[in-house]
């Protein structure tokens, strides 16, 4: 595994690959840096871009781990566009699964790769933000961030 840390208008965040793809984007406490791999610092080179308002997208190979269940919400997620939310509903709906609100909220609990896989674009079906594993704080930012 290779390790790339910055320092975001959030604090320290650590973007960790397995020189194929990104597996793991994490708030840390320290920067830690590892032997250089391209996968990584392209994604740093992208979050900073986003954080600076370049960037929208993100062009990057993932693998996050996870069961086939949370690889399809995860993939969801990805369909959710910059600056706009979904709920948890419209997710499970969009699986197919109306019933599936609450899985949905558990599989994105466990997204490994934050703000790539944008996580903090899912919120309460009555518009309220709801738990965030970088805390309600980042997510509030990262919203106020793509302008909502």
């Amino acid at each position: 595994m290779f390790c790339s840390s910055f320092v975001s208008p959030m604090g320290p965040i650590t973007v960790t690959s397995n020189g194929r793809a990104v597996v793991d984007v994490s708030f840390s406490s320290a920067t830690t840096n590892t032997a250089p791999c391209a996968i990584a610092d392209q994604a740093v080179r992208q979050l900073q871009d986003y954080f600076s308002g370049q960037r929208q997208r993100f062009d990057l190979p993932l693998e996050p781990a996870g069961t086939e269940f949370q690889q399809r919400v995860w993939r969801a997620l990805l369909t959710v566009p910059f600056g706009r939310t979904a709920s948890y509903k419209d997710i499970a709906l969009q699986l197919g699964d109306v019933n599936a609100v609450r899985a949905v909220g558990m599989a994105n609990s466990r997204n490994p790769i934050g703000i790539i896989i944008p996580c903090h674009r899912v919120i309460g079906a009555d518009g309220s933000l709801t738990g965030y594993a970088g805390g309600l704080d980042k997510k509030q930012w990262l919203l106020q961030h793509e302008a909502l």
